[in-house]
C-alpha cells in the first residue's frame, strides 16, 4: 500500500497507523521477495512482464480515425525537433494508427484519472533525448485531457520541471545521456563507469523513468567524452556494449542503496530504436525513413534487433528491488513512419530517424506505463 502526501501529512490515529505499518511490511515483503522473482520470470517470457498478466508489448499497429489522442496545436510547448506538422510534414496519416495488443486491448490514455490518481505526485524523466520524447508525449496527454487546465514549465540546469498546478502533478525531466557521471578533469572529460553523483536529483520521487543508449555508440566529434574511467583505470576507449552494461550495473547498485521500493515507482524505457536501413523492413531502395506513411504490416520486424536489448534485460535481473522494463522495441521497430525525418530540427539537411513525432508513437509508450502504474499503486 503507498501513502499519498495528504496521508503522510496529515497523520492517522493510533489504530489506523497500526493497521497500515502492517500492510506496508506485508506490501514490503511482496516487493522485495515476490516481484523479483516475476520480474525474472518476464524478462524471459515477456508474456508475464505485463499488467495483469497480459502481454502489452506484443501486437500489431491498427488503423483508427480517433486517433491521435490529441491534436499538437493545442500544445503549445511541444519543442520543435518533435513538432512535425508545425515543421509541414504533409501527411496525416501516421497519427491514426493505435497500438492493439495481441491477447487483450490497450485502454485509451485517460489524462484526467491519470492527473486525479497522481495529485500531489511527482514523476521523473531520467535519460537522453528519447526520454525528452516521452515527457514530451506526457506533458501533453496532460495538459490536453480537459479544457482550461493551466501549466507552469520551468528549467533549472539540466532539469525541466512541468506542473499541472490544479493537481498538483509534477512530471520532470533529468536530461542524463548517460545516467553515470561525465566529469570535466585537467586530462579531458571523464566518462566515469562507477560514479553516479546526479543520482541525488532522483530522490524523493513518486515515480521514476530511466533510459540511456542513444549516446553509447557515438564517436569522434559527436563523442560528448574523451576519456573512459573504471576504478582508477583511465583508458581512450572500450568496447562500448560492455561500457553500457557496466553503467546500468553502477545504476542498479544505486536504485538497490538508495531507492524504497514502497514509496517510488522504477522503470526502464526499453531500447528505441531507429530506422536508417530500409533493408530492414524490406525496402532496399528507401531514402532512410523520409517518406514513410505506414507501419510494417503485422507483428514481427523482418530486421535485426537492436543488441542493446539483451543487455537491459540481463542487467535488470541483477537488481534487487522491483524494475520494470517498458518493453517498446518490437512495437516502436514496426513505425518506420512515425519519425520526424526531415521534419524536425534541422529540416532537409538533418534527417532525423531516430526521435518520434509528438503527436504520435511516444504517446502509446505512455498508455501502456500508465496501465503497469494503475497495477503497482
Amino acid at each position: 500500500m503507498r501513502l499519498n502526501q495528504k496521508q503522510r501529512r496529515k497523520g492517522f490515529p493510533l489504530a489506523l497507523s497500526l493497521f497500515l505499518s502492517f500492510s506496508l511490511s506485508m506490501a514490503l515483503f511482496s516487493q522485495q521477495i515476490l516481484l523479483p522473482a516475476l520480474l525474472l520470470l518476464c524478462l524471459s517470457n515477456a508474456q508475464n512482464c505485463t499488467a495483469d498478466s497480459c502481454d502489452l508489448f506484443h501486437g500489431s499497429w491498427v488503423e483508427d480515425p480517433s486517433y491521435p489522442l490529441y491534436d499538437a496545436a493545442t500544445c503549445p510547448f511541444i519543442e520543435k525537433e518533435f513538432n512535425c506538422q508545425k515543421n509541414g510534414r504533409p501527411d496525416r496519416q501516421y497519427l491514426q494508427y493505435r497500438w492493439q495488443p495481441t491477447g487483450c486491448d490497450l485502454p485509451r490514455f485517460d489524462g484526467v484519472e491519470f492527473l486525479k490518481i497522481f495529485e500531489g505526485r511527482s514523476i521523473m524523466f531520467v535519460g537522453d533525448s528519447l526520454s525528452r520524447d516521452q515527457w514530451q508525449s506526457l506533458t501533453c496527454l496532460l495538459y490536453t485531457s480537459a479544457p482550461n487546465l493551466t501549466y507552469n514549465l520551468t528549467r533549472v540546469a539540466m532539469t525541466s520541471t512541468f506542473t499541472i498546478p490544479e493537481y498538483g502533478v509534477n512530471v520532470l525531466l533529468d536530461r542524463n545521456m548517460f545516467l553515470v557521471d561525465i566529469v570535466n578533469e585537467t586530462k579531458g572529460r571523464i566518462l566515469k563507469l562507477d560514479s553516479m553523483q546526479d543520482g541525488n536529483n532522483w530522490l524523493g520521487m513518486d515515480m521514476l523513468v530511466f533510459n540511456t543508449w542513444h549516446w553509447w555508440n557515438y564517436r569522434h566529434a559527436h563523442q560528448p567524452w574523451d576519456y573512459i574511467q573504471v576504478g582508477k583505470v583511465v583508458m581512450k576507449d572500450m568496447d562500448r556494449m560492455a561500457a553500457f552494461e557496466m553503467a546500468l550495473g553502477t545504476w542498479g547498485r544505486w536504485l538497490d542503496s538508495n531507492i524504497d521500493p514502497t514509496q517510488t515507482l522504477v522503470f526502464f524505457q526499453g531500447i528505441s530504436p531507429n530506422h536508417y536501413n530500409g533493408s530492414d523492413w524490406g525496402e532496399p531502395n528507401a531514402k532512410q525513413c523520409e517518406g514513410q506513411t505506414t507501419p510494417v504490416a503485422g507483428s514481427t520486424y523482418p530486421g535485426q534487433y537492436p543488441p542493446a536489448v539483451a543487455v537491459v534485460k540481463r542487467a535488470l535481473t541483477k537488481i534487487q528491488i522491483p524494475v520494470t522494463l517498458l518493453d517498446i522495441t518490437t512495437l516502436c521497430l514496426l513505425r518506420k513512419d512515425g519519425h520526424p525525418s526531415i521534419y524536425g530540427i534541422g529540416g532537409a539537411s538533418g534527417m532525423d530517424c531516430t526521435h518520434w513525432c509528438i503527436a504520435g508513437v511516444p504517446d502509446t509508450w505512455n498508455q501502456i506505463l500508465f496501465q503497469i502504474a494503475l497495477s503497482s499503486l
